[in-house]
This record gives structure tokens, sequence and C-alpha cells, in this order.
């Protein structure tokens, strides 16, 4: 029976990020580390890398080697109190690829996500219905049950826009995305009047990138970038792709990504000229009754 996987969240890999500074603090290897505690060197390098959850005497272990003050030794037994805590997408990790679940572990704890979608409606934004299309779509020949626990959890996603502290989304999208017929005539429809009603909300900012707007730098493919609330939490992006999801940090390619949403977001149109587009898309489609 395979092991239960650690999913990774920002708790972890905050906590990764602090265990590594520690240790380059006092000028240790991984070898060094190992030899002085019994640790196996790859079991360090999983800790660091956040693909693997310390138990709590391996952390203080680490902690006494590192001969680490008190205050700060509670913040890193602060951080794997934390770091055990499941994340949004735990009830659904058996359907989810290790990717996608750590990426709604983050989303759900970001302060903002800046999305372009080239093909279809952002999942944060999707009716059930059309969730339902898109996924059954996209995975020919899984069981029922999949289907609806991947709806389930998209739909769960969608939280983060109406908590206390809702997450702030910015969408660019494809002109392709709202004129594409997808479960239908009338599941695009109402996916549509969903679209105009959640634009409302002060949280969400939606831009269309019009057919005429020509070639534009998002045509490789969809991607989000995500910002924390922690400052000591880096950026990421998330990939989507055919060959798989990626989940990318490193100051340099988040740049580049920065970059790309704001030529894209400068080439489509306002946000009031995109929902007048939205509607009037609606308006001319057969499944509106």
């Amino acid at each position: 029976m395979a092991g239960k996987r650690t999913v990774l969240t920002a708790g972890l890999r905050r906590l990764a990020a602090l265990l590594f500074e520690m240790r380059e603090g006092v000028e240790l290897s991984k070898e060094e580390v190992s030899g002085k505690t019994g640790i196996n060197v790859t079991t360090l390098y999983r800790i660091e890398a956040a693909q693997a959850r310390p138990q709590r005497r391996t952390l203080m272990t680490l902690l006494d080697l590192y001969d680490i003050e008190p205050d700060r030794r509670k913040y890193a037994l602060d951080l794997l109190s934390d770091a055990q805590k499941p994340g949004m997408s735990r009830p659904y990790e058996a359907n989810l690829t290790e990717v996608y679940s750590a990426y709604i572990n983050f989303e759900s704890e970001a302060l903002s996500a800046r999305h372009y979608q080239t093909s279809y409606i952002p999942g944060l934004l999707q009716t059930p219905q059309y969730a339902s299309a898109v996924i059954d779509t996209s995975m020919p020949k899984v069981e029922a049950a999949v289907t609806e626990s991947r709806v389930a959890a998209r739909m769960n996603r969608a939280i983060v826009l109406t908590k206390e502290e809702p997450l702030e989304l910015w969408v660019v999208l494809d002109e392709a995305a709202i004129r594409r017929v997808v479960g239908g005539p009338e599941v695009m429809y109402g996916q549509l009047g969903k679209l105009v009603e959640q634009s409302k909300q002060k949280n969400i900012i939606l831009q269309i990138l019009p057919f005429d707007a020509g070639a534009h730098p998002g045509m490789p493919g969809s991607f989000t970038l995500l910002d924390f609330p922690e400052p000591n939490d880096p950026e990421l992006v998330y990939v989507e792709g055919i060959a798989g999801d990626e989940l990318i940090e490193g100051h340099a390619e988040i740049r580049r990504f920065g970059v790309i949403f704001d030529q894209l977001r400068a080439m489509a149109l306002s946000p009031r000229d995109s929902i007048a587009l939205v509607r009037d898309v609606a308006e001319a489609s057969p499944g509106r009754r």
C-alpha cells in the first residue's frame, strides 16, 4: 500500500524555508547534520524542499543542533502545528493531482490572484454545470464519482471569494472562453450570467482580451500568479497544460509572468466594456429563454 502523500501548503513551505535558513546560519551541510543527528540525508533534503513534514521530535533535534533561541524555536514549532492542519484540498485529494491539490491550498491562503485563461472560464467563477462539462471532457472515461469529487472541490474553492478577507481576483479572459459553448447552450448561458453577477463583487476584476487584439504574449497557455499576505511567503505561479500542471517559484520566472500579465491586461477591454461584451454574447445565446 502506498504511503500517504504530503501535499504542499503555505505553512509547510514556510517551515521548510526556515529550516534551510537555520542550517545555513550555522554553516552545516546536510551531510554534517545527518552525521550529528542520525537523520537521513534524503529526509533532510525532502524536509527543506517542503516535500515531507518533519515529525516533532525530528524538528526538536534540528532546533537543538542549530542552538535556536526560545522565541524562534516557538515560531518553528508553531509553523509545524500550522503545517499539520489539513489544507482545503484534503477532502478531495484522492481524486486530484498532487500539484493541483497544492495549488488549492495555496490559493486558499493567498492575498491576491492574477489569472489569465485562454480556453474556458476560470474554476473560481464556474457554475457546477459548466465545471462538470469541462472536467468530463478533460478527463474522459473516469467514474462519475471522480467527476463529482472534482466538481465539489472546484465549487468549494470559490469560498475564497466571499470569506471575511476575500481573495483579490483579477482575471484576463480570452474572448474564445465566453464564445465557446461548453455543456450546451443553456449551461453556457447560465455561466455567462454568473460571470456578470460575480463581476459586481468589489474583489473581482474581469477583463476580456478580444479577438481583434491580435497576437499576444499569453498565447502559449494559461497561468495564475498568487501573492501572499505573509512577507516571507514568496509569490507562486501556477501553469496549466496538457502535459501536466506546474507550480513555479523564483524571482526571475515570477517577474516574467508578471510582465506578461501586465501586457495582457493593457491589451484587454476595460472591465466595463468586458462586461458589456459578456452581456452581448449572453443575449445572443440560443440558451437564453
